[in-house]
């Protein structure tokens, strides 16, 4: 069995793991935002229902990582409470 220290240690690691995976979730939404804006400039004025139908998706998508980085925080914030009860 690990000592309180270890356990602590690990939850220090893996709540590290999980900031730094903040950091691509930041830029997989931007890129996300950025490939809907682009979308957007090229099929500008077009009457054709892929056209929102695709631009939906890309917003559905930008939501599904904001939730993921929601999911992350919470995480984190869960495993430090465990953290500071030992």
């Amino acid at each position: 069995m690990a000592s309180i220290d270890e356990v602590r240690a690990g939850i220090g690691q893996a709540n590290q793991k999980a900031t730094e995976s903040l950091g691509a979730l930041r830029q997989a939404r931007l890129a996300i935002e950025e490939a809907r804006s682009l979308l957007a400039q090229v099929v500008e004025g077009s009457s054709q229902s892929d056209v929102e139908q695709a631009r939906a998706y890309y917003s559905d998508a930008a939501e599904k990582v904001d939730d993921v980085e929601k999911a992350v925080h919470a995480a984190t914030q869960a495993a430090e409470e465990i953290a500071t009860r030992l």
